[in-house]
């Protein structure tokens, strides 16, 4: 199903029943399809709301429409306003512990919870740090390796639905501590255009700032967050948002996917943080 807000459609999906929890995928410019199955074992006693934000998935948009992190902000409130809801409880993953970081810092009455799964850095500086990392691991002989020898297997011609979920697996090894391990994630495309525009109206960004200095009357939300020590995208940024929000920081031995490399942990430490029916 889809909802109409400012201007645009939102591909959507529900499932469960019980308290809402508005799942945010990554990206920028992705959609939620990889986040499953996994995050859909979270949906006993609660109804998790998923939407593909504007520019990805099921959302496309003209390009001529706006896609930085203001309008994802305005599209998050919209979709608030469209369930009925007072406050949120957010789940965001990647960028979309990012956005809902972002979301607070604009409606910081209108969140009840919290819950950022390897969230993406809150300045600059980390997702700087996090670009040269990953691409230093993408360098790596092992990878380039299977890269080579996939090119030379014939497999694109053979079989290409095979050589593409071949080649999409070496194309994000890089994030999980053990490679092999992208084999388990439901492939996604990001759409460049969208990625660019967010990252582009972020800037030179820094949350910290505003983190420090939060509207005093505004209840602080519950929040908990999960980090791969693996990770690509350095975990210290993590340690400092917890500290600045008083946040639950539960750190697992996996890179970034926490809900394919350490499947059940992830399950518990969120099933037992996110409000239940």
């Amino acid at each position: 199903m889809a909802i109409e807000v400012n201007g645009i459609r939102l591909f959507t999906r529900q499932v469960g029943s019980g308290p809402s929890v508005v799942v945010l995928h990554g990206g920028p410019g992705a959609h939620h399809d990889y986040l499953l199955p996994q995050y859909d074992r979270l949906a006993t006693g609660r109804t998790l709301f998923y939407y593909d934000q504007r520019g990805g998935g099921q959302s496309p948009v003209p390009r001529e429409t706006a896609v930085g992190w203001r309008e994802h902000v305005a599209d998050l409130e919209a979709v608030r306003a469209a369930l009925g809801l007072e406050r949120l409880t957010l789940c965001g993953y990647s960028w979309g512990g990012l956005l809902a970081l972002l979301y607070f810092l604009e409606h910081p009455g209108n969140v009840e919870r919290l819950a950022l799964v390897s969230p993406a850095g809150i300045a600059a500086e980390y997702r700087r740090q996090f670009e040269t990392d990953f691409a230093r691991r993408m360098a790596s002989p092992d990878i380039q390796k299977e890269r080579e020898e996939l090119r030379a297997s014939g497999l694109r011609e053979r079989d290409p639905a095979a050589y593409q979920r071949r080649a999409f697996e070496l194309s994000v090894a890089g994030y999980f501590r053990e490679p092999r391990d992208a084999g388990k994630l439901t492939p996604f495309r990001v759409n460049a255009r969208t990625q660019q525009a967010v990252w582009d109206s972020l800037g030179d960004y820094d949350l910290r700032p505003r983190l420090r200095v939060r509207e005093p009357r505004a209840p602080s939300p519950e929040a908990s967050i999960i980090h791969g020590t693996f990770d690509p995208i350095p975990i210290a940024s993590s340690r400092e948002l917890a500290a600045l929000i008083e946040a639950e920081l539960i750190e697992l031995p996996v890179g970034h996917c926490p809900h394919v490399e350490a499947t059940e942990d992830f399950v518990r430490a969120l099933d037992g943080f996110l409000p239940r029916g």
